[in-house]
Order: C-alpha cells, then structure tokens, then sequence
C-alpha cells in the first residue's frame, strides 16, 4: 500500500503528523491515571515522542475528567500543548457522558470511538440511542462491557479500557500496555496487579465494533430527516467553550437557568436513596447534608405537634451521592437498586421551580459514587481494595 493511502494510524511517523487521543470520564473511573500510561506508553515501549496531561476541576470522584494524549515521530518535537479538539481516538468512559452533545465535539470521519458501557449488553444486543444519532458520522465505532468485566476481575475501568485502546490502535501490543500496568502499579498495588492484567486482557479480547445502523434508520427513529429544524436542541459551539468568535449574537445565553434546569439524573451509578416515610422522625440532616436540595419540606403535623415535614424526593436532582443514607439515624433513607425502582414512590419534583419535567436540561455524570460500587462499598467497612 502507497504511504498516501494509509491511514493516519498506519502513517503519522512517516507524515510527522501527531496522532491524538482524547479521553472522556468522570473521576474515579480513572483516566486520568490512563492517560499517564498511554504517555508513558509511547515513549517506553512504541519508540515514539509523547505527550500527556488531564482536565479537571476538584478531582472529586464524579466530576468531569478529560484526557489528552499525543505521539509523533521521536523526529518530531510536540510543541501542541493544547486540549485535543480534533481527536484521532475518543474514548468515553461512561455511557451517561454521551447524553451531552459536547463530548463528541470535534469528532469527525477520520474519528475512531471506543465506548464503555455501563452493564453487560454488547452492541448486538442494543445500540445507545445516543451513540447510535452520531456513529454514521465516525470512520468506526467499538464498545466493551468495561463495568462488567472490572467488577469480575476485581480490577478499575481504566484498566479494561487500556486493552481496548490497544485493540483499536494497532501499533501498541497487548504484552506493552502489560508492561506499563506492571511498572506504574505493580510495585505500589502488588496485590492488585493479577486482577488489573486480567481487566486488560480482557478488554483487548472482548471490544467489539458496533455494527452501523442502515441508512434512514435514525431518521425514522426521528420522525422525519435527522438535523432538520424540528429539533429545537441548542447546538453547543465546539472547542474550549464560547468566546469571542463563538458567542451567540448579543452575548445571550440560551442555556439560561444554570444547574437549577439540570436533570442530575444521569449522574447516577445505579443506586437511589430509597425513603421509607413510616420511619422518618423529620429531623431534616437529609436535607442540611444534601448537596442539591433533592428533599421537600413542608408544614405539617408530626406527632401531634406542628413542625416541618419531609414529602418525598426530587429524583430530577438526585445524582444518587448517597450522603443522605449515611447521614439518616433512623435508617429512613436506604441505599436501593435504581432499576429495582421505576415508579418511585415519594417522588416530588421540586415545588418551588413551575416547570414541567420535559423542560429540565440533561446533565453529564457529576455525583461522586463510583460506577465500581463493590470498591466504595469495601472502602467505606474499612477494607483495602
């Protein structure tokens, strides 16, 4: 094959062209961590110049946490230290990330996606709708069961992910992103070390390509031809953010209401605070330990006397923290299964906020529990993970 046939892939050593990686999670999920190896990968093991640095705000554990990763020719200096807007490879370590437009936001034809999705389906079974309005656009699409395979393996999301980068890059051996596990945790975590392979290997092994859907698929999804005007989404500017050049005429902010629209629903890792009213003494530490103002109170009587009483639930605002549970003395509030609970009881939109449901904008994954919840779970009873 002629070099100018060649993919970027097969040929950004010989072009001195960077090939880019950006790395999509929330904290805890650990890509911050795995943008480290993949720079440490390129210079140890692929004989290449890299380069590597994360974005976050607090690093707590559900926050927003970008990655960006690049490789050149050991000829070529990298001398971009910008974020990744037009990344050669995205990897979205979280199927809730996909619900916000922005993610995918400078991906292209020449884009290759790796998902991780959140249960145990593979792309055969189901597509995600929010994969499936953007994957005719990529050059190609993969998914891999990270949740499932590194609750198995004892091992952390960034671990299987590190063998699906490696499956889908092609130039990086499965026995290198080994080596790079064993060097940077081997001697810190030797007890951890047999589980962390075993989650790489088996995301090598077990990525698969999300088959593309036939033409007009989407569109009959839609109701009509995707990207017309019927939809009324606020389509965000790409890049950094608005600034001067991308700022809506008269600076007008059309995502008006900040996170008091949000739908924090999508944050959640599977679990819910579960109210069990008949226990609840109305002492209100739910509501002074809740960081989103999720309970509603309201004057009523309790115990023949005059007081605030608890009405239930904002689930909209509930990005399943958990501090309620913790904080409960009375074990009014319980940690349950999310999908044990589809028609929750006690659910009370906020009363103060006139609006309807439809209305609210759906946020990115921004709680602090973990997707790995057998991990908080052993950390919070005093055990080592």
């Amino acid at each position: 094959m002629e070099a100018g046939r060649k993919s970027k892939k097969e040929n950004f050593r010989e072009t001195g062209e960077y090939y880019e990686i950006r790395l999509e999670s929330i904290g805890g999920l650990g890509a911050n961590l795995c943008a480290k190896m993949l720079g440490e990968l390129g210079i140890k093991y692929l004989g290449l110049n890299s380069a590597s640095f994360s974005s976050y705000g607090s690093e707590k554990t559900g926050t927003p946490v970008k990655g960006y990763i690049r490789y050149c020719d050991t000829n070529k200096e990298i001398r971009a230290h910008s974020p990744v807007e037009h990344p050669d490879l995205l990897v979205i370590f979280h199927g809730a990330l996909t619900k916000d437009e922005g993610v995918f936001s400078g991906c292209g034809e020449n884009t290759e996606v790796i998902l991780a999705l959140d249960g145990g389906q593979m792309p055969e079974d189901t597509i995600p709708e929010e994969i499936s309005r953007h994957i005719t656009a990529f050059k190609a699409c993969y998914a891999v069961p990270a949740q499932k395979i590194a609750m198995e393996t004892h091992s952390r999301i960034n671990m299987v992910m590190l063998g699906a980068i490696a499956r889908v890059l092609g130039f990086a051996k499965l026995e290198d992103m080994k080596k790079i596990c064993k060097d940077g945790l081997g001697r810190k975590y030797p007890d951890a070390l047999k589980g962390n392979l075993e989650g790489i290997q088996r995301g090598y092994e077990q990525i698969r390509e999300i088959r593309r859907p036939e033409k007009g698929t989407a569109e009959k999804r839609q109701g009509g031809k995707a990207g017309t005007g019927n939809q009324q989404k606020v389509q965000k500017p790409s890049g950094c953010g608005w600034g001067y050049d991308t700022a809506p005429i008269g600076g007008i902010n059309p995502r008006f209401g900040s996170t008091v629209a949000a739908d924090l629903s999508p944050s959640r890792q599977g679990y819910i605070p579960v109210f069990i009213k008949e226990r609840c003494i109305n002492c209100g530490l739910c509501d002074s330990t809740c960081p989103d103002m999720v309970f509603q109170f309201a004057k009523g009587e309790f115990r023949g006397r005059e007081m605030m009483v608890n009405q239930g639930l904002d689930y909209y605002h509930c990005k399943g923290c958990l501090r309620c549970v913790d904080v409960c003395p009375v074990n009014a509030l319980v940690r349950g299964l999310e999908e044990e609970h589809p028609d929750k009881q006690f659910f009370m939109p906020n009363q103060e906020m006139v609006r309807h449901p439809d209305y609210y904008i759906e946020a990115g994954a921004d709680g602090y529990i973990t997707s790995e919840a057998y991990l908080t779970e052993k950390r919070m009873e005093g055990g080592e993970v």
